[in-house]
């Protein structure tokens, strides 16, 4: 069992050591443009245009912005998960249109993700402990800091999940799954994308809670997506707005949720509940 730290965490689960390495950006983005073609009409449209952002090491960044607003393709295109656009991106200090096969392949542990639908990550085949062992068969030497019990604990689930099935697992649950198997990782970025989303309210406090934690406990950096600003508000530090492909503000969170700039960002501001701002629109 590892050895437990004053901060009451185990001593394998503190924070990444310090090397020159962790003054290096976890992500930098610049400049990034992601094209789809329409199904449908076959016309091409830009989900991304022209959106640069930066995650230093250990810091919580959120993208926010309405449905279809270019969020959820940014995060996958920024970390090499999904389509590939252009720009320039760096992720650890490697350029992606640089890495070779074999690079990507060693940066992508690095960086793991939390998604909306917990249920949807899960094989539905493999009980917890099958999934885990899984992971530990592709990265033997990265996950052998934890057993699965300890891991568990981790994310404030009982062991004896270990032998149950996504389907029988409420969706809280499933998401502490989700999260577990990401610090498995023990990565320098995690994405969360909508983590909470579909939760009942008690569970999604718990769940941001968890993510508070991790972050503090092991130094990683956070990259959440999400359309709930009041989530954002407690968890991120810096917060970029987005609207049709596009980041229309961008700042530290106390500035943007206290003097909005953007009117767009006024009217999101605006729709949350007790809110103070109303749009000049």
């Amino acid at each position: 069992m590892s050895e437990v730290t004053e901060t009451g965490v185990p001593g394998d689960l503190a924070r990444h050591p310090r090397t020159p390495e962790s003054d290096t950006p976890v992500l930098e983005v610049d400049d990034l443009v992601v094209e789809h073609r329409d199904g449908g009409t076959g016309t091409l449209f830009r989900a991304v245009d022209q959106v640069s952002l930066r995650i230093a090491a250990g810091e919580s960044v959120a993208v926010v912005g309405e449905s279809g607003s270019g969020k959820t393709t940014l995060a996958m295109a920024a970390t090499g998960l999904g389509p590939r656009g252009r720009g320039d991106i760096r992720l650890l200090g490697h350029s992606l249109s640089a890495v070779s096969r074999t690079q990507l392949r060693r940066l992508r542990p690095e960086v793991q993700v939390v998604f909306q639908d917990p249920h949807g990550s899960l094989d539905p085949r493999q009980s917890v402990r099958s999934g885990l062992r899984e992971l530990r068969a592709l990265q033997p030497e990265r996950t052998s800091w934890i057993d699965d019990a300890d891991l568990l604990g981790r994310v404030r689930l009982a062991p004896d999940l270990l032998d149950r099935y996504p389907h029988q697992l409420s969706g809280g649950q499933a998401q502490r799954v989700c999260i577990a198997r990401a610090l498995l990782m023990r990565p320098r970025l995690i994405v969360a994308d909508e983590p909470t989303s579909g939760l009942d309210v008690s569970v999604q406090a718990d769940v941001l809670a968890l993510l508070r934690q991790i972050r503090a406990t092991t130094g990683a950096a956070l990259l959440m997506i999400s359309h709930d600003l009041a989530v954002v508000r407690s968890l991120c530090d810096v917060v970029h707005v987005m609207y049709r492909g596009r980041v229309v503000e961008a700042g530290p969170c106390d500035r943007v949720f206290g003097t909005p700039e953007n009117d767009y960002t006024r009217e999101l501001l605006a729709a949350m509940p007790g809110a103070r701002w109303r749009s000049r629109r």
